[in-house]
């Protein structure tokens, strides 16, 4: 039998908590392991229980759920758990952010029931939780304001490991296809195309296509839509 897949939850509101905690625990290939209620608590735990997945809320007293993302995604220990930031607002300047520090994704808290078990189904499965909509709107529109000061922009040669394909396929990934429909629009198969996707990932020592997604628009090979 297949193991179910862990949950940490990491939200200040103890009544959130526990409607998530009913409807993880509701299905038979998921459990929850721990809860906090804030960002230290939510690292503690994780480094405690390794989950496969965290949802982080953004916002949280104390310790923010951006640098408590940050901390659980540089440490080597928890290289697999997968963070899923949880905001209000579905257009947040820190859920950009969350992705710089390691999240593989967002939701917003309004999502249906469904929604919410399909992100942390995708996120333990390695995928990046974002929509064409989401990686064209969002993440775009932050991006396109700049890096803050004290961050050093990432230059372009940072691409120059790549392959000419593979920038191709990075390319389409940041325009929020899956590798199905990238394999139907360069006319190759899925497994090239991951194969592709996992090639660029480690050369540019990215955690997942999420962190792809935000390398791609930094590093100027795919330019923001304006419309």
């Amino acid at each position: 039998m297949t193991e179910p897949i862990t949950v940490l939850l990491a939200d200040d509101q103890a009544l959130l908590r526990s409607a998530f905690r009913v409807l993880v625990d509701s299905e038979p290939d998921m459990r929850v392991v721990a809860e906090a209620a804030d960002g230290d608590r939510a690292v503690e735990l994780a480094r405690a229980h390794v989950p496969d997945v965290v949802l982080m809320d953004i916002r949280m007293p104390g310790t923010d759920g951006l640098a408590a993302t940050r901390t659980i995604c540089s440490d080597p220990a928890l290289a697999a758990v997968r963070v899923v930031m949880l905001t209000t607002f579905e257009v947040d300047e820190y859920v950009v952010q969350s992705l710089r520090a390691g999240a593989s994704g967002f939701l917003g808290k309004g999502a249906e029931p469904d929604e919410l078990l399909a992100a942390i189904r995708i996120a333990a499965a390695g995928e990046a939780l974002l929509s064409p909509a989401a990686t064209k709107g969002l993440i775009a529109k932050f991006l396109a304001q700049g890096e803050p000061a004290d961050r050093p922009a990432r230059p372009a040669t940072r691409l120059d490991a790549l392959t000419g394909r593979e920038r191709e396929v990075l390319a389409q990934v940041a325009g929020g296809l899956s590798n199905d429909e990238i394999g139907e629009r360069l006319t190759v198969s899925p497994l090239t195309v991951k194969t592709h996707v996992n090639r660029a990932m480690a050369k540019l020592g990215a955690r997942d296509r999420a962190q792809l997604v935000v390398i791609a628009y930094e590093s100027g090979l795919v330019r923001p839509r304006t419309d």
